[in-house]
């Protein structure tokens, strides 16, 4: 059987209830049953007929089943759905409708088929007994009520209908009311006790979900009386049930709170005045408080409705260690637990906002030496190992008058406030130099610390927290500059040489686009012939003021600024254009910046420079440094591949001047190399010297490449080079400086009758 809902049915929460009520109560419905069988038992000794006998033991036979029915049923579990109820409902209609049949036929035989007056009388009474015990026994299921009215009391108006007296016909009449004023009644009962079940359940819902909040709520009446307490609030307030709360008053439970222990006394009287006066003036407040055991409370006041008023209170105490996380997250840096840049900044303007404005104060910039190449080496985290080694020693000078902070990366600021003099200042830094002295452990590597630092000494009522930073950073240039492992002080030439440097930095921006750039070139002589193999072209800005700046000034400014790319585009474009207009056995080499090779773009501004010159490509020489390659070795490496197979040739210039890595000689796709000019500082007086240069140059040429030996600016190196080293080209102020496209025209025609002469004599030897 299938169970269908209608609109007419009761909800599930009550409809099982209901259900399982109708198998309550078993020992009743016998001692009923019993009666009935009794009436039946006196009508047939009364009259003698069988019919009483019959139906007064088929009254005790469906009378066992219906009691051993509802025992097997209540035996079973509460049914969890409405379906199964329905099922068990329909048993117990089926039972029932049978008793009620049997029921209504004993009437029915007294009153129509055997005219007995004691057996009418004895029929009727238990009958109607048995109608108004129905709404009782049977409220749980309304189509039961319906039947077993109409199995008992509808014999009884048959049977007067049947006598065909009109007193009995008016009687059966009367009757029929009895059925409906008695199912209404049933239909009554139902109701009442189905809107009490509602409101229990709902009165559980609430208690349920009162007692299930995370937060505490007390509820109040008009004269802050507590009326209702959740299990949170009985727990805070170390009670051992609600009832214990209720019928105090709120500022009482708050001096229970002191009392036990776990409140403070100034904390409660602060409660009680927020709270009641947000109370009486009908607005929400908010209170955060700190329990004695360091657990923290938000507690909460609002207005209800009935004069009832709610305070609730949540545990916000991981909130509030989240908070301060965040906090601490926010000011200090999480390697070093050192104040980081922001907050470091407000801790010296606060410093600097207070106290003698008269008195000095100073910052101290350290950086440490090398620190890149220990990433690279050895790995970030022995990076960070150090660097929180470094901190360490730090911090053993922090004071009230010191303050410290990792500004970012392996840089690290020092505040000193009320410095007596300029002499107490080099103690200090003297002394925190003298305690990096001792190596420290990092990862099982023994290492030492080692710093470049800049300070500035200035009086507070002169100075601002950035104008200490900035100048204490030039110093810190300046140190870098001078070397590592040392500190300088400020001095104004600093500031001065900065705003220089930074103005010069704003006017080359537009140096390009102005056409304040030139390119020059510097002759490069085959030795052997003297003549101009090829010229390498040297970029000169010719400021408007100043006049020509040299590269070694504005090409570190151009990196900084990171325009160099774009002035590496320009020289490549002016001097492919310019080689068109040498003779066709004359070269040109131009110098790539590391900078240039982070992008592919590099080897996009050689082509583009080859085709709208239309200079063949094996006249363009590309010199690279040895820092280009070891910035970025796979991306260098690839684009320099790509520009040799555009035709291009490739030299290594400088090679001597960094890790002279001689493994590139042989990775890289190198046409030439070009010696640096440091080779030739003692040749003429140090044999040895002269030995490593043959050296260098014999296993240059093992490798099939061309050497140029930079530098070159007397005879007598000329001459000793020549004779003893025998390079393949030779450049330096020797042969001239950096001409113009015009002068170095010039020069290649002048001495080009000198360079044949120079061939014949070599073809002759």
């Amino acid at each position: 059987m299938t169970f269908s809902k209608t609109k007419h049915e009761l909800p599930r929460e009550i409809y099982i209830p209901f259900v399982m009520s109708l198998f309550e109560g078993g020992g009743t419905l016998m001692f009923g049953v019993l009666a009935q069988a009794l009436v039946a038992a006196l009508c047939y000794y009364n009259t003698g007929y069988v019919a009483y006998l019959v139906l007064g033991v088929a009254l005790i036979v469906v009378g066992a089943a219906r009691f051993a029915s509802i025992r097997h049923v209540s035996a079973l579990p509460v049914p969890t759905t409405m379906a199964e109820a329905y099922k068990r409902e329909v048993v117990y209609i089926i039972g029932g409708s049978a008793h009620g049949f049997v029921l209504g036929l004993l009437s029915l035989c007294a009153i129509y088929l055997y005219h007995d007056e004691f057996a009418e009388v004895a029929t009727i009474t238990v009958s109607l007994g048995t109608v108004t015990a129905i709404p009782g026994r049977n409220y749980g299921s309304s189509k039961m009520v319906v039947i077993l009215i109409a199995a008992v009391t509808l014999p009884i108006c048959l049977g007067f209908f049947l006598r065909g007296e009109i007193q009995y016909f008016l009687l059966g009449i009367l009757t029929l009311p009895f059925f409906l004023v008695v199912r209404t009644f049933a239909a009554n009962v139902r109701h009442l006790l189905a809107s009490a079940l509602k409101e229990q359940q709902a009165a559980q819902r609430f208690d349920r979900a009162l007692n299930t909040m995370t937060h505490g709520l007390l509820m109040l009446d008009a004269h802050e009386t507590i009326v209702v307490a959740n299990a949170e609030a009985v727990k805070l307030f170390q009670a051992t049930s609600a009832e214990k709360l209720q019928g105090r008053t709120f500022k009482a439970l708050l001096q229970r709170g002191v009392a036990a222990g776990f409140l403070d006394k100034r904390d409660a009287k602060y409660i009680s005045q927020q709270l009641t006066r947000a109370l009486h003036e009908g607005r929400n407040r908010k209170v955060l408080i700190k329990l004695i055991d360091g657990r923290y409370f938000e507690l909460s006041a609002r207005e209800g409705d009935d004069d009832l008023s709610v305070i609730t209170f949540e545990d916000v105490t991981a909130r509030i260690a989240s908070q301060e996380k965040i906090r601490h997250m926010a000011r200090f840096d999480s390697l070093t637990g050192l104040a980081n840049r922001a907050h470091f900044q407000e801790l010296v303007t606060d410093a600097l906002a207070t106290g003698d404005p008269q008195r000095n104060c100073a910052m101290v910039v350290l950086d440490l030496d090398d620190f890149k190449s220990i990433n690279d080496t050895l790995g970030h985290p022995v990076g960070d190992g150090l660097i929180f080694a470094f901190a360490e020693r730090l911090a053993e000078n922090v004071s009230d008058e010191v303050r410290i902070s990792r500004f970012g990366g392996d840089e690290f600021l020092l505040f000193i406030d009320d410095v007596e003099d300029a002499e107490a200042l080099r103690t200090m830094i003297s002394q925190i130099f003298a305690s990096l002295l001792e190596p420290v452990d990092v990862a099982g590597n023994l290492m030492h610390i080692q710093v470049s630092a800049g300070a500035v000494l200035m009086p507070v009522r002169e100075t601002s927290v950035d104008s200490l930073i900035v100048k204490a950073d030039l110093a810190l240039y300046k140190a870098k500059e001078r070397g590592k492992g040392c500190w300088q002080l400020f001095e104004d030439s600093l500031d001065r040489a900065f705003r220089e440097r930074q103005k010069l930095k704003s006017e080359l921006r537009g140096a390009v686009s102005r056409g304040e750039l030139l390119v020059l070139y510097q002759p490069i002589v085959d030795a052997r012939t003297l003549g101009i193999a090829s010229c390498e072209a040297l970029c000169r800005w010719h400021h408007p003021q100043l006049g020509l700046v040299p590269p070694g000034v504005f090409i570190p400014l151009a990196e900084e600024i990171g325009i160099i790319s774009e002035i590496s585009a320009f020289v490549m474009k002016r001097a492919t254009a310019d080689c068109t207009e040498l003779p066709h056995d004359v070269r040109v080499s131009v110098n790539l910046s590391a900078k240039d090779f982070r992008s592919r773009e590099v080897v996009d501004v050689v082509r583009r420079s080859l085709e709208l010159s239309g200079l063949a490509p094996e006249r363009l020489e590309v010199e690279v440094t040895e820092t280009a390659i070891v910035d970025d070795k796979s991306k260098t490496w690839t684009y320099l591949q790509e520009i040799k197979d555009i035709g291009v040739q490739i030299a290594l210039d400088d090679f001597g001047t960094g890790y002279s890595n001689l493994g590139y000689l042989n990775a890289l796709p190198l046409d030439k190399i070009k010696v640096d000019r440091s080779f030739l500082a003692d040749l003429e007086t140090n044999p040895r010297s002269l030995e490593l240069l043959k050296g260098v140059v014999d296993l240059t040429r093992r490798l099939g490449l061309k050497v140029t030996i930079e530098g070159v600016e007397t005879e007598n190196q000329f001459r000793l080079l020549v004779d003893t080293v025998d390079p393949d080209f030779i450049q330096g102020f020797l042969f001239g400086t950096p001409l113009t496209k015009a002068g170095i025209v010039a020069m290649i025609e002048a001495i080009r009758p000198l360079t044949r002469a120079n061939k014949k004599s070599a073809v002759n030897q």
